[in-house]
């Protein structure tokens, strides 16, 4: 299998974060690297940069990661989650400023099909609004 980009949803629910992950694989099968996680450390509502740390891991290629979050303490999460990367990975890492359903949906197809980091950014964030 070609090395493709990995794709990781978080979310402050791990109800949602799950749901996503479910729809992704449906859309796109096994053949691209995806994790996703949500919820705090206590298991309610929130994020947690460990967790994201190990999604991010998960989902590991050398072609990239791209990461898809619901709101904005999912991004100050995931942001401190690259920081504390090696300075190489934090090089393939981006967090994308797109919805997080139908971005990850259609980050996904475009790592499926072999698409760069920097396309599937682009094709995921098409879908936020100006």
């Amino acid at each position: 299998m070609k090395d493709k980009v990995g794709i990781v949803i978080v979310s402050h629910s791990p109800d949602v974060a799950k749901g996503t992950a479910d729809m992704v694989r449906q859309m796109v099968g096994e053949d691209v690297r995806l994790s996703f996680c949500g919820g705090n450390p206590d298991g309610g509502l929130g994020t947690d940069v460990a967790k994201i740390l190990k999604a991010i891991d998960e989902a590991w290629s050398d072609k990239g990661v791209a990461i898809l979050v619901d709101l904005g303490g999912a991004e100050t999460n995931s942001e401190m989650a690259v920081e504390m990367l090696s300075e190489e990975r934090q090089g393939k890492v981006v967090i994308c400023n797109a919805p997080i359903v139908e971005g990850a949906v259609m980050a996904a197809t475009e790592a499926w099909g072999g698409a760069s980091l920097e396309d599937v950014r682009r094709t995921a964030e098409e879908l936020s609004p100006q």
